[in-house]
């Protein structure tokens, strides 16, 4: 066996030694990105700008969208603020869940979903289809990090760095909100 060889086999086994070590790793630095996300919600420029900011999301799109935007507009209308304040918390509660690692399979899920009506409404679908768009928006990205995190979720199983792991130590049935595949576990192999 030649250097290269021994070199790429010695370091794709550091690698797949540390796996469990970078899924953790992934899902703090997404927890934390979220934190900031929900620490600028709890802004009064937020909470002021919230209707502007829907009605802002309803400019140059096609007819086709407009009863969907329109619907929202007249929906968050009634009540501007409290609907800042739900999304403010919802992005707060579940920055805190991932950065802990708690009801992650829960957590990951509601998770998309949120992004998902995040990058419908407020995204206004990323304007994609706008002329002179630019990018899709930043909302449907996150929802492919939650997925990215269900699977690795799926693929690798229990996490022993989250609040999840202490809480199934000692009650087995927590599993069924934590994890996507309990049994699963990242066995590396030395060679």
């Amino acid at each position: 066996m030649d250097m290269q060889t021994e070199l790429g086999t010695a370091g794709r086994n550091w690698y797949l030694e540390h796996i469990l070590g970078y899924k953790t790793a992934l899902r703090v630095a997404f927890g934390l990105i979220w934190l900031i996300d929900a620490l600028l919600k709890w802004t009064p420029q937020f909470s002021s700008n919230f209707e502007s900011m829907i009605q802002a999301a309803m400019v140059g799109q096609p007819s086709s969208l407009m009863p969907w935007f329109n619907f929202w507009a007249n929906v968050t209308s009634v009540n501007p603020y409290a609907f800042a304040f739900i999304i403010a918390l919802v992005e707060t509660l579940l920055a805190l869940a991932v950065l802990f690692g708690f009801m992650r399979k829960v957590t990951y899920l509601l998770g998309a979903v949120f992004s998902l009506f995040l990058w419908t409404i407020p995204d206004a679908f990323g304007g994609f289809y706008i002329p002179g768009a630019t990018d899709i928006g930043a909302s449907i990205i996150y929802f492919v990090v939650f997925l990215f995190l269900i699977l690795v979720n799926g693929a690798f199983g229990p996490s022993k760095y989250s609040i999840d792991h202490l809480i199934e130590k000692r009650y087995k049935s927590w599993r069924r909100v934590a994890e996507f595949n309990p049994t699963a576990s990242a066995v590396v192999k030395k060679n």
